[in-house]
């Protein structure tokens, strides 16, 4: 669980965060960020958050927004309210560091989402091109956290396949999206044990079958 003072810190990105109120600060109404970018830097990828609303205020050097396609510069004193299902994504395009504060409403879970990201980037368990984990790691954590945050492409459609298609094989795997020495011990919650068993056995079957297909493909019928 995040607690206000935390950092995290995304290499790649040249993104550090501070978390100054987090849900459990508030009651789950707001997540409060001081956010820290190096220059000529930018986030990883266009994404929405479905449900909050997202807050900026740039307090020194500059960044450029792209909101809903749309392009704009953002100086020292200036705000940005992207609303809730909005795509967009930003960066600072000049040489000093940019400093902005950042406030979603309501919180959900998007703290542990960012904890979760940002500590695999600092392990170098990411792409060093797109700063992105691979495609388990990723179904895996976006499934969990898909009311906080999603990728603007592909369609939400053809996302929701893959990750029901892709998240059982990532947790088979190993993969979580949340791990304990990120976020701390995790906080037990009802019908989880479940859903867990349920994904396992699903992931299973989705591995057997792929294993006969293979295998199907190499036997070859013995002559008579």
């Amino acid at each position: 669980m995040a607690r206000a003072g935390e950092t995290v810190e995304h290499p790649l990105a040249g993104t550090r965060i501070v978390f100054l109120r987090t849900a459990h600060d508030t009651d789950g109404e707001l997540l409060e960020l001081d956010v820290y970018m190096r220059g000529g830097r930018r986030v990883p990828a266009e994404h929405v958050h479905p449900y909050q609303e997202e807050k900026f205020e740039v307090l020194s050097g500059t960044a450029r927004f792209r909101v809903r396609g749309q392009e704009r510069g953002v100086g020292v004193g200036e705000k940005v309210v992207i609303p809730a299902g909005t795509p967009h994504v930003w960066g600072n395009p000049g040489e000093e560091e940019a400093h902005l504060i950042a406030e979603l409403r309501p919180a959900l879970d998007l703290e542990t989402w960012f904890e979760t990201f940002f500590g695999l980037a600092k392990d170098g368990k990411v792409n060093p091109k797109s700063g992105l984990p691979n495609s388990l790691q990723w179904a895996v954590i976006s499934r969990e956290f898909k009311d906080a945050f999603r990728p603007a492409q592909p369609p939400l459609l053809v996302q929701k396949i893959l990750y029901r298609l892709l998240a059982p094989i990532g947790e088979l795997l190993g993969y979580k999206a949340r791990y304990p020495e990120y976020s701390g011990p995790e906080e037990p919650k009802e019908g989880r044990a479940s859903e867990g068993l349920s994904m396992g056995i699903l992931a299973g079957i989705v591995v057997a079958v792929l294993t006969l297909l293979l295998l199907g493909r190499r036997v070859r019928p013995g002559r008579r």
